[in-house]
């Protein structure tokens, strides 16, 4: 699934800073991006504030700030990951959830509740400098979580179960992976938008 505002680029961008401290992440969407995309895509590490709210919101407000330390054509990445009996935490604030608990605490807050049903959810924020508009690129894993599983070297890899598998992501090759995550389908909406722009 895909969200994206309307409009168009004024011109077609040479290079584009993803924010991120992760070369792991880096290396994901440079991969599903693939050679087409007319613009290369670099990395830069920016310590931005810690915000709140829902995950369209939180992602326009962290691609603003970027884009005031980018002074360029910028894209930030938010991850939530909602569990269903929880209401849908801890959405957003996965991030603090696991650096507190770890994967298998993420499991344990679950293990009273019969549906351990969760969504993944990818939320690309792209603007092509400080005043201009921001786009929104969405992808949608479903899945369920379960007792940790396969390395423990990328976030909640290890307790999620995408939905039709037997494997964790952390059990998948990256290839595997890379071909049914939410992270592939928000940066293949951001993909087909560059592309179409191209015509």
């Amino acid at each position: 699934m895909a969200y994206r505002s309307s409009g168009t680029l004024r011109k077609m961008v040479q290079q584009v800073v993803f924010v991120t401290g992760n070369a792991r992440k880096f290396e994901e969407m440079t991969q599903i991006l693939g050679p087409d995309v007319p613009f290369k895509l670099t990395s830069q590490n920016i310590d931005l504030p810690e915000l709140q709210g829902d995950i369209i919101e939180i992602s326009k407000k962290k691609c603003r700030e970027a884009s005031k330390f980018v002074k360029g054509p910028v894209v930030v990445e938010d991850t939530c990951l909602c569990f269903k009996s929880l209401g849908d935490l801890p959405g957003p604030y996965v991030k603090w959830f696991l650096a507190k608990l770890g994967p298998e605490g993420l499991y344990k807050l679950l293990e009273a509740w019969e549906d351990k049903s969760a969504t993944a959810v990818c939320t690309l924020a792209y603007t092509e400098g400080e005043d201009k508009e921001i786009l929104i690129f969405q992808g949608i894993t479903e899945g369920v979580i379960v007792d940790p599983r396969g390395p423990r070297d990328f976030g909640w890899d290890p307790c999620f179960q995408p939905v039709g598998y037997s494997q964790t992501h952390a059990e998948m090759t990256r290839e595997e992976k890379n071909a049914i995550s939410h992270r592939k389908k928000a940066v293949l909406a951001m993909r087909d938008y560059f592309l179409s722009k191209q015509s």
